[in-house]
């Protein structure tokens, strides 16, 4: 598959690299005790956004009733990743009004129409499109309607504050709620549904060729590490994270995604580990808590996908890829020997450094 836009990996290690020239000099400059080593590790990942191959498609609904208020409906689940946040950014921004406007009904199967799962990184890329060509129906409805009752061509009108106005004269206007009920007098409904499904297709079973994505996400993460030697622990101490995110939508939305892929990629990378019969509750099982996370640094890249709602792709997964990647490379350039069992916990960074490495 060859990719001729949104390709923003040179742009992310373009990014990342003067803070890997600023810490090795930096580090260079206050060098290392006997036992307590400093190592800078990068790593790169590229995500193919939704599922693989197949179809993958989405459909959300957008209704007004007569006094011009708008309904989302999405099947989209929100599990705290901001999806019903960036999918009512798109529709407002779509239709000039404000989040605070818009009523939500989210992953109610009685009345939300099928978003697909909520797994992939996918949502905002095909459930961000499935709400903006449903939003631009009913854009268009409202905008042949204000033509209509302003006599003036719709080429000159705009949505804005839940007006549609002249973009020359904004005297000229007439509100969502006029509109509403002068078009629901003449038998005109406001329920409109919209749906996207990435072009993809299979992939050879004999080239192994194909598109499995329409889109793909790429991201460069720098990762500063202490390693003491003498017991095998290991401090990250800061993590470098740059994402190609196509267009973000939410900014701090998208900061939160990084900080939390950042926060289980430093589990997957140190601690995290399942050992039949042993681990049998999340006591045995150690994750990060807030005292092991190092800071973090996000650059956020936006390489539009053209494809994508205004641009944007999807930031979920991605994020976790690189990090362990980053945080091993560091151990490695701090001590110069690999660990290739994960986790990288005390015990076998111990038997990395003594020559057994796993």
């Amino acid at each position: 598959q060859k990719l001729k836009q949104s390709v923003g990996i040179l742009k992310a290690i373009d990014a990342v690299e003067p803070h890997y020239k600023r810490a090795k000099a930096e580090w260079k400059e206050k060098g290392s005790s006997r036992y307590q080593k400093r190592g800078i590790g990068i790593g790169c990942m590229y995500y193919g956004i939704g599922n693989t191959g197949v179809q993958n498609p989405s459909s959300a609904k957008i209704e007004m009733d007569s006094k011009g208020r708008i309904t989302l409906y999405t099947g989209a689940a929100d599990m705290g990743q901001g999806s019903t946040t960036i999918l009512t950014q798109i529709l407002c921004e779509v239709l000039g009004i404000e989040s605070s406007e818009v009523q939500l009904i989210v992953a109610d199967t009685k009345w939300t129409p099928n978003a697909g799962a909520t797994s992939a990184s996918r949502q905002t890329y095909i459930s961000g499109n499935a709400v903006k060509n449903a939003a631009q129906k009913l854009s268009d409805l409202l905008i042949a309607g204000a033509a209509d009752i302003l006599k003036v061509p719709g080429d000159n009108l705009v949505l804005k504050n839940s007006f549609v106005m002249d973009v020359e004269d904004d005297s000229r206007k007439v509100s969502f709620q006029e509109l509403a009920r002068t078009l629901s007098d003449s038998g005109t409904e406001f329920c409109f549904e919209g749906y996207f499904d990435p072009e993809t297709t299979t992939l050879d079973p004999e080239t192994g060729q194909g598109i499995p994505y329409a889109t793909y996400a790429f991201a460069c993460h720098l990762a500063l590490v202490q390693v003491d030697a003498q017991t095998g622990e290991v401090h990250v101490t800061k993590i470098i994270a740059a994402h190609d995110v196509g267009k973000a939508i939410h900014p701090q939305n998208v900061e939160g995604q990084i900080q939390g892929g950042v926060a289980m990629g430093l589990g997957f990378a140190l601690m995290e580990e399942y050992m039949p019969g042993i681990t049998t509750s999340m006591a045995h099982y150690h994750i990060p808590t807030s005292l092991d996370m190092p800071k973090i640094e996000s650059i956020l890249i936006e390489d539009p996908e053209p494809t994508g709602p205004f641009g944007a792709k999807g930031v979920g997964e991605p994020v976790l890829i690189p990090t362990a990647p980053a945080i091993l490379n560091g151990i490695a350039d701090a001590l110069g020997v690999r660990i290739y069992h994960l986790p990288a916990n005390p015990e076998n960074v111990r038997n990395a450094i003594n020559g057994n490495i796993l």
